[in-house]
């Protein structure tokens, strides 16, 4: 009974938000997805992870072609602040120029996340399309030039500043991300 009532109460919230229009339907011009001032993304991508580790963490900018590095790290960690983009390709904000979302990426997810988080935006500031970038992903994956995230990959969003959707309408509850690769068939983990 208490399925029943749950999906009486939320499969309209759930079919309202997929019958939603895109909100972003294409990318805005590329101006409106930079910081102006690179000492404030700096300081927005420190704010992803607790300082002591931000402290010693390298830290990127968003350049002209990609992201670039601007301070350089000591323990393995990189900082930087996340635009729309890197969302999924159906994601209605996919295009959304307000996005800033500082996160921290611990080694392992500096190895195995973080190269399609760089790649996704270096198609886009030269000029993809979602179809073109989804397109290349598949290729990506398809050639083991993505691959699945490494174990015990993990990322920091403890930041109470940015803005990571209209829907939040700025920084949401702070969090860690921790990536799970898929299991292999008829393995178990050991307990």
């Amino acid at each position: 009974m208490e399925l029943f009532v749950c999906l009486l109460v939320f499969l309209p919230l759930i079919a309202a938000q997929a019958t939603k229009p895109t909100a972003y339907p294409a990318m805005a011009p590329v101006e409106q997805y930079r910081i102006a001032n690179r000492e404030d993304e700096i300081a927005l991508a420190r704010t992803a992870a607790p300082p002591s580790i931000s402290a010693d963490a390298e830290v990127l900018v968003l350049g002209s072609h990609g992201y670039e590095t601007a301070v350089k790290g000591k323990n393995g960690f990189v900082c930087f602040v996340e635009r729309s983009w890197t969302a999924g390709f159906d994601d209605r904000q996919f295009w959304n120029p307000k996005l800033r979302a500082p996160n921290c990426f611990n080694p392992q997810a500096v190895h195995s996340v973080l190269p399609q988080y760089l790649e996704r935006t270096t198609w886009v500031l030269a000029g993809d399309t979602r179809q073109q970038m989804i397109e290349k992903a598949r290729a990506a994956f398809a050639r083991h030039h993505f691959v699945t995230p490494e174990a015990g990959s993990i990322s920091f969003m403890l930041s109470k500043q940015g803005y990571v959707s209209d829907d939040a309408g700025g920084p949401w509850l702070p969090h860690v991300i921790c990536f799970i690769p898929p299991g292999r068939p008829g393995h178990r983990p050991r307990a």
